[in-house]
């Protein structure tokens, strides 16, 4: 089925904005694993496989609409240094995608192809999810300091 050019260029975005994702979560779950965080080692890792099935669903949707998925892109990374500052760069990460995804559910629905549109909220809910849980983390850091916090991801 010959896809809209607008909705192909858009999915290309966003798979380019995942490919981007998978690569900076697992460069911060290996970091927390060279510091012996194996809890936020687990986090990452998980989050950076979820990552991999947004991709995933993103080429298999630019395939049927007869698009090439471009997969040589990727976006600028913010590595952390440190826990929190990985954590703030993954929020940002996060929030950006929520704005993408919501644009382009909008874009979709404008254009009548709400099966990708279904799709897109479907990857939309997890990255509410992901968001959520970063604010959970950054609490419990706020909560009980970067120390004690730290001492629980081993």
């Amino acid at each position: 089925m010959k896809g809209d050019a607008k909705i192909i260029k858009t999915l290309n975005s966003l798979l380019s904005d995942e490919l981007t994702a998978i690569s900076q979560y697992m460069v911060h779950a290996e970091m927390c694993a060279n510091w012996g965080y194996k809890k936020l080692h687990e986090h990452f890792e998980k989050r950076a496989f979820t990552e991999m099935k947004h991709a995933e669903k993103l080429i298999e949707r630019i395939l049927f609409l007869e698009g090439k998925p471009i997969v040589s892109n990727l976006k600028e990374m913010h590595i952390g240094s440190e826990v929190q500052k990985q954590l703030n760069s993954d929020y940002s990460l996060e929030l950006s995608a929520v704005n993408a995804y919501n644009d382009a559910i909008k874009l979709a629905r404008e254009l009548n192809d709400n099966a990708t549109a279904e799709i897109l909220t479907n990857i939309l809910n997890d990255e509410d999810r992901h968001v959520d849980e970063i604010e959970q983390l950054r609490d419990q850091i706020n909560q009980l300091g970067i120390q004690i916090f730290l001492s629980t991801q081993f």
